[in-house]
């Protein structure tokens, strides 16, 4: 019997560069001899509701799309109940998570990978009652991702997100919160928090940490203190940057689980999505959780 696969694609993704390639991609997943079910996405959680719906039989899930896509899809996978392989193909403005992943930027290649790769078991992230893939963050920049338009992404990529963010530095937000991992507890005043397992961020690499995997059952957390004055924001986002860890301004350890807790509610982004806002958020690596497709 002929393999089966289900292909999920997001056609608005980035610049939209699917609509030129989506029938070498097809070609690609034919001559692998898979028989194919294809799902364009129209709206929010399409890709979600494809894969939790889909039947077992299935050999291979593959997407193409932003990191917001691969984030439904293994949301999907999770809510399953069961496991199929994940296959991706990269196709959004900063594609962060395919970064880390070392997965071919033209689209063609990654599709061959999907058919030709091995299976990589990835941590996934547990956050409350929902589920991320590389990123859960709050503060300074998190909501531009989710709130830019689609035109500007499409046109400026990552740059989108720092032009939009710089935009609201006059009006900084701080959240004063406590933070519970293993047997520390840290009170403190924060501008920005993420909880990581990715190699960049907004398209900046090694800004998580260093020695970065994604498979070793922790996350990488940077909590940016509340800064006194301008002239030290512009230090903490250099010192970010560039990895030059100011102790002073900002806390980075690794933690399996951590909890942060809040008087007001926080809003929260997941995968450069809304995550919603909330007065606690317990989030957990959950490790080697799913298997995508790699060189």
């Amino acid at each position: 019997m002929r393999r089966k696969m289900l292909f999920i694609y997001n056609p608005k993704a980035g610049k939209a560069q699917i609509r030129y390639k989506l029938a070498d991609i097809l070609d690609v997943f034919a001559e692998a001899e898979y028989e194919l079910t294809v799902v364009p996405t129209r709206k929010k959680d399409d890709a979600r509701e494809a894969v939790a719906a889909r039947s077992e039989k299935y050999d291979l899930v593959a997407c193409s799309g932003g990191d917001g896509t691969l984030d439904e899809v293994v949301t999907g996978m999770m809510q399953s109940g069961f496991r199929t392989p994940i296959g991706y193909i990269p196709a959004g403005s900063t594609n962060d998570f395919g970064g880390s992943l070392a997965l071919p930027k033209n689209m063609v290649r990654a599709a061959r990978t999907i058919v030709e790769g091995k299976n990589f078991p990835c941590d996934v992230g547990s956050f409350n009652k929902d589920t991320f893939v590389y990123i859960a963050a709050f503060g300074l920049f998190t909501d531009v991702s989710y709130e830019t338009a689609q035109d500007v992404k499409n046109v400026l990529g990552h740059m989108a997100y720092l032009l939009e963010g710089m935009k609201r530095l006059p009006t900084i937000h701080s959240f004063p919160m406590k933070v519970t991992y293993g047997e520390e507890v840290i009170e403190d005043d924060f501008i920005f928090g993420m909880i990581t397992n990715s190699v960049s961020v907004g398209g900046f690499k090694n800004i998580t940490g260093k020695n970065v995997k994604l498979d070793d059952g922790v996350f990488e957390v940077t909590l940016i203190k509340r800064p006194r004055n301008p002239i030290e924001l512009n230090n903490i986002m250099l010192s970010l940057i560039n990895r030059d860890i100011d102790t002073n301004a900002m806390y980075c350890f690794r933690t399996d689980k951590v909890v942060l807790e809040s008087e007001k509610a926080v809003a929260w982004t997941l995968d450069g999505e809304n995550g919603g806002s909330h007065t606690r958020v317990e989030i957990r690596n959950i490790c080697k959780a799913i298997d995508i497709r790699v060189k």
